[in-house]
């Protein structure tokens, strides 16, 4: 497995990478979500592993369960939330020219990193 970076809201690993394309297991513990957010120059697709997701998708909310996916476009505003009380694992694949952790506009962040 690929580097781990540790976030207030939980972790994730990179677990493949290469042109145009970034693999990673998104770890979120319970009760924490990650920002508010989106992407100017990439789009994401999200497969929940483990645990139940609550997605923020423009405005409208979904929950997913394991197996379940869903498409985040880009500049869509979303957020990957765990309200419940199992730990959430997702697969993200992230597609485009640029996949920098810098390409992130921030909406609304619990952790105070607007």
């Amino acid at each position: 497995m690929g580097n781990t970076d540790y976030r207030p809201w939980g972790y994730y690993t990179v677990i493949a990478e290469g042109k145009n394309f970034k693999t990673k297991i998104i770890h979120v513990n319970i009760g924490q979500k990650l920002s508010v957010q989106s992407h100017e120059h990439r789009s994401e697709h999200w497969i929940v592993l483990a645990g139940k997701a609550k997605v923020l998708l423009n405005g409208e909310e979904k929950i997913l369960l394991p197996e379940h996916s869903i498409d985040i476009p880009v500049r869509a505003i979303h957020s990957l939330q765990n309200p419940f009380d199992e730990d959430l694992e997702i697969l993200e694949v992230q597609m485009g020219k640029i996949l920098s952790e810098d390409d992130i506009t921030r909406y609304e962040d619990m952790y105070g990193r607007v």
